[in-house]
């Protein structure tokens, strides 16, 4: 089952990308005591996987065009490193059949398929028409000068790339010229390429894809397919091996996909790792979407799965190796969700910024596969705690992995894992993934490419489950009340709030009773009074009441539902007990200025705490447009004194290789216009002022006057 070398080993790999890909390309080399190379922008220059090389060579710039996308650049890296192979990894050049070229005239191996198969299968027009000659069904590339009403709603896609960038679903024939240059604009910007092209848009269906293998003696594996039909922004966010819809259908239906996978191929003489993707319906049938010649985001499920080290294959086909014995049968289930800073209650907006702490318990492994056979956790994350997410590349902090025997063991201790997550940082979707993870129909494997839409369910908080959310906000409040009063902290602390239950804490209590605390904060000469503490999560606050006594603290939530009786049983400046309506509950807490994170056996929270006093400066002019993130201001398509409709188009914003519009929210003027073309802007920036008629007359008559 294993690819045998030859006599050409390689001997140093440059990863001609970065963040998690790069690191677990370097996990596979290490495996095999072959040495590693890393190029890194300025905005990567402290990442874990620059770190994590052996030699690493600087790209001068920040975005993906003066950087990661100059194969000169990286190139000349090589030479300096004396790197004798390249690999891509995913997106920037994976697919570039020039830089391809480029790398074999160097005399350097390309950990790769050959560059003509890039052509012919990376474009996914070229793609289409080999796959519709084999009588493999497609759907039909449809020119966009000619499309009509009758043939709406049409996807219009980048022919290089993929990811999900440069992808864009019309529905009104008149957006369709618009939305074909906006997708131009981004596959340009993420892929160097602006070629896009149209076809039939179908709503609901089951994106699945087959991995396959070739090398140079002819042979061709199919090695399992994923199921990866749960996408926001056709871009996936859980992928799966093997896929509920071809376990339901049974051997044919996987047989039909092995065997459309293994004839794209054999057809080209397809050498390395690849993936052929199909778009399929309830009843079975499945159309060819496309093939990318390269390894996929998702490849770890695959590799839970069948046992395989996917990257190491692909170092020992690109050495001359062959693919030896029959091709791997899937074991169990494995599911894998991506972790994105991004605020899926907000149109999916990246975020960027510091991530303070990042971690998650229970983690079997990272970048490489776990026992088969039990129930695990595989984590490749691209950052670590202390880390900052940039505003110039993709959003995704990690990939998380869940495999079992069973796909509902699968999913339940991938949601454990998440739900357990501590995370200080920029909004994530984790709750939304927690939730997914739980849904019944998920479960149930009725998972089509419709189903974000048709489960607003999913988008609710993980936080809203009161019980613990109160528990964790009146853990914050205690933990912080307990830094007033002076109490110790750390493990070993002991501080009694409640009746003593054991002989340490009787002990504890007789010793506090005698001996004075070093520090007296919140002390008062009178009866203490109720003080309180209001935390934000998201965008609603909640408040916790308390006073000491001599024995006990009281407590009131006032976020708490009435017949939820909350207690204190013992609170430090770390530790806090905290309990519910009777169920008692553990809390680590972490403070950073006014951010807590606060972290129990079941669930982390991030909380901030409110300001007391409101900064009138803060407070936003009405019609004003801010920046829902950081990026660049890529077009200006009002003026000063223009008049605006409701949804009109103002600004146009590319953020982590996604170009995103801001929409004026009602008819009126341009009053105020603070950026132009060019600028960087970050998260909340006042962009422009749009004010209503009326407002805008009265202030013009003002001024008149004056």
């Amino acid at each position: 089952m294993n690819a045998q070398t030859t006599t050409r080993p390689i001997t140093r790999v440059l990863v001609a990308n970065r963040g998690e890909i790069a690191r677990r390309v370097f996990a596979a080399c290490r495996a095999r005591g072959i040495g590693t190379a890393a190029v890194f922008s300025d905005a990567d220059a402290d990442a874990p996987f620059v770190a994590e090389a052996d030699v690493a060579v600087r790209l001068p710039g920040l975005t993906p065009t003066d950087t990661y996308l100059r194969s000169d650049l990286v190139l000349d890296a090589a030479r300096k490193t004396g790197a004798d192979a390249i690999h891509p990894g995913y997106g920037f050049l994976s697919e570039n059949a020039d830089f391809a070229r480029a790398v074999m005239d160097a005399g350097l191996t390309w950990i790769g398929p050959d560059p003509d198969s890039i052509v012919q299968m990376g474009s996914k027009v070229e793609s289409k028409r080999l796959m519709d000659e084999a009588g493999v069904p497609i759907l039909k590339e449809l020119d966009p000068d000619s499309i009509t009403d009758d043939e709406l709603p049409v996807l219009v896609k980048a022919s290089a790339g993929g990811g999900g960038r440069g992808m864009r679903v019309v529905e009104k024939l008149e957006d369709l010229a618009e939305t074909v240059a906006s997708a131009s604009r981004e596959a340009a910007s993420a892929f160097g390429d602006p070629t896009v092209f149209c076809e039939r848009y179908i709503p609901t269906g089951h994106h699945i894809e087959v991995q396959v293998f070739g090398d140079r003696a002819g042979n061709a594996w199919a090695v399992g397919e994923r199921e990866c039909s749960i996408q926001r922004r056709h871009q996936k966010i859980i992928e799966e091996a093997p896929s509920p819809l071809v376990e339901r259908h049974g051997a044919d239906m996987r047989e039909r996909l092995f065997k459309a996978a293994r004839d794209a191929v054999t057809r080209i003489g397809y050498v390395g790792a690849g993936t052929v993707e199909f778009l399929a319906d309830a009843d079975g049938s499945f159309f060819f979407l496309e093939m990318n010649t390269r390894l996929q985001v998702e490849h770890p499920v695959t590799e839970c799965t069948t046992g395989l080290d996917l990257v190491g294959l692909q170092l020992d086909i690109a050495s001359g190796g062959e693919l030896n014995g029959e091709e791997p049968t899937a074991i169990g289930h494995a599911i894998e969700v991506r972790l994105y800073a991004e605020d899926p209650a907000a149109d999916w907006a990246p975020q960027a910024g510091a991530v303070r702490e990042f971690s998650v318990p229970g983690v079997s492994t990272q970048f490489t596969n776990p026992e088969q056979g039990t129930p695990a956790v595989r984590l490749d994350a691209g950052i670590e705690s202390g880390d900052v997410i940039s505003t110039h590349y993709d959003p995704m902090v990690a990939k998380i992995i869940g495999s079992a025997p069973t796909r509902q063991a699968a999913a339940l201790v991938l949601a454990s894992a998440l739900e357990r997550m501590i995370w200080d940082g920029p909004v994530t979707n984790a709750d939304l993934l927690v939730r997914v993870l739980r849904e019944d129909d998920f479960l149930a494997g009725d998972t089509a490419t419709s189903y974000l839409p048709e489960h607003p369910e999913v988008f609710k908080p993980l936080a809203d489950e009161s019980e613990k959310k109160i528990a964790a906000i009146v853990a914050a409040a205690s933990a912080a009340a307990a830094v007033a009063a002076g109490s110790p902290s750390g493990p070993d602390a002991v501080v009694v709030t409640g009746e003593p239950e054991t002989a340490e804490q009787a002990l504890a209590q007789s010793i506090a009773e005698q001996v004075p605390r070093p520090r007296i904060g919140g002390w008062r000469l009178f009866h203490p009074d109720w003080r309180s503490r209001t935390y934000v999560i998201g965008e609603d606050e909640f408040t916790v009441e308390y006073r000491q006594r001599r024995e006990r603290w009281e407590v009131s939530a006032t976020s708490a539902p009435e017949n939820e009786d909350v207690t204190i049983v013992s609170a430090t400046a770390e530790l806090v007990r905290v309990r519910v309506d009777g169920v008692e509950r553990r809390f680590s807490v972490s403070r950073s200025g006014r951010r807590v994170v606060v972290a129990g056996s079941e669930r982390s929270l991030t909380l901030v705490e409110a300001e007391r006093f409101t900064d009138p400066q803060a407070v936003v002019a009405p019609g004003s447009l801010l920046a829902p993130m950081p990026g660049t201001v890529i077009r200006v398509g009002a003026q000063v004194g223009d008049t605006v409709n409701p949804g009109q188009k103002i600004i146009w914003l590319e953020a982590m290789k996604m170009e995103h519009s801001i929409t004026s929210d009602a008819a009126g003027i341009v009053e105020e216009l603070r950026v132009s073309e060019g600028d960087q802007v970050d998260v909340g920036a006042l962009l422009a002022v749009i004010a209503d008629e009326d407002a805008a007359d009265a202030k013009e008559a003002e001024a008149a006057q004056a």
